[in-house]
């Protein structure tokens, strides 16, 4: 009897060279898709971002409706915004303001603006409303910084936002044209100068500027930026220099008066705000580099307590989100001139803007 064939089809199993020619084309096809992948969830984690801002812009203009002017950029807790006689101390920021125009009246109503509502004061009732909770609408999903301030007076942890009101520009930056409505800062490295304050912008710090200040048209003049990724320093380290990541989202500014009547020298620190004044994310500044911690706000408007010239910077390639004043978001690329940049963020310089 001859043997029986137990494999009349021939050999089915893999050579070893196959095998590793299937597995060198599965990699080929991962190395492919993985970055296909990232790109859509980008896009996606940017269209929230978008979506963010755009009802930051709605909540702005009912804001608007009712009250006649726009949001403060920050207030130190005089009237409208509060009951502090003097006009002192660090009251709130913008955020706080528009929270009933964002579907959140509870958090809102839980806010004692009677007096240091951004720092000291009643802030301890303030922060204990404020603990552990999370704004999305505050917040770019792209960002890779930590969610919560580093250091907020009483009852923390408290977000840190990925956004900030953009009170103006430098002056400088615009061809033809000169900002006065400025005032410069001590020379304090860390705490407490904080960088060049501008009130040219429209949220500026304790202003009531209605759409007919706006000049220059609504759709020509940006209000809200973002500011949700860190900077390079000297040493090649990551540093997060965010006018909100101190202190977090609530704290705004110290004065009655807006730029240029706070006066100089003084503390300048625009907490959640910022004036234009480098370009769209330089995340690392040219020869050294940015300041080491604690950075250095007298002289260039970046430090860890509080950023007053921080640049608009994003994880999004390329560029930036950004509020304009009519309500549209718009993405604007770090190629962006410093010329144009300045112009966007002023509400009546004048000159004629074409944003990409």
């Amino acid at each position: 009897m001859s043997k029986r064939n137990r494999n009349p089809g021939g050999n089915l199993g893999f050579t070893l060279v196959e095998l590793l020619v299937v597995i060198a084309i599965i990699g080929v096809l991962i190395a492919l898709l993985l970055p296909a992948v990232q790109q859509a969830r980008e896009a996606a984690r940017r269209m929230q971002c978008s979506n963010n801002m755009k009802q930051l812009g709605l909540g702005i203009h009912n804001f608007h409706d009712t009250y006649g002017y726009v949001p403060a950029g920050g207030s130190a807790d005089q009237q409208p915004f509060g009951t502090h006689a003097t006009g002192s101390g660090w009251g709130s920021s913008w955020m706080v303001f528009l929270l009933p125009f964002i579907e959140q009246n509870s958090l809102y109503d839980q806010m004692d603006l009677s007096g240091g509502s951004g720092w000291s004061g009643s802030v301890a009732t303030n922060t204990a409303a404020a603990k552990n909770v999370t704004l999305d609408a505050y917040l770019c999903p792209s960002s890779p910084l930590e969610e919560f301030a580093a250091n907020p007076q009483s009852n923390g942890p408290i977000m840190a936002p990925s956004y900030a009101a953009i009170s103006g520009a430098v002056n400088g930056l615009i061809p033809g044209y000169t900002e006065s409505r400025i005032n410069t800062p001590s020379s304090a490295t860390g705490c407490c100068s904080g960088g060049i304050a501008s009130g040219g912008g429209v949220m500026i710090p304790s202003g009531e500027l209605g759409f007919e200040a706006i000049t220059d048209g609504t759709s020509n003049t940006a209000v809200i930026g973002e500011i949700s990724d860190s900077l390079i320093t000297a040493n090649g380290s990551k540093h997060d220099y965010r006018n909100g990541y101190r202190h977090g989202w609530m704290i705004g500014w110290r004065s009655a008066k807006s730029p240029p009547n706070v006066g100089n020298g003084g503390d300048l620190r625009t907490f959640n705000q910022v004036t234009i004044r480098y370009p769209i994310n330089q995340k690392k500044r040219p020869g050294t580099g940015w300041p080491d911690g604690p950075g250095n706000c007298g002289s260039d408007g970046i430090c860890d307590n509080a950023s007053t010239n921080m640049p608009l910077v994003s994880a999004h390639p390329g560029g930036v989100m950004t509020l304009i004043a009519d309500g549209s978001v718009r993405f604007l690329p770090e190629t962006m001139s410093m010329d144009l940049q300045g112009r966007l963020v002023t509400r009546d310089d004048g000159q004629v803007i074409e944003l990409p």
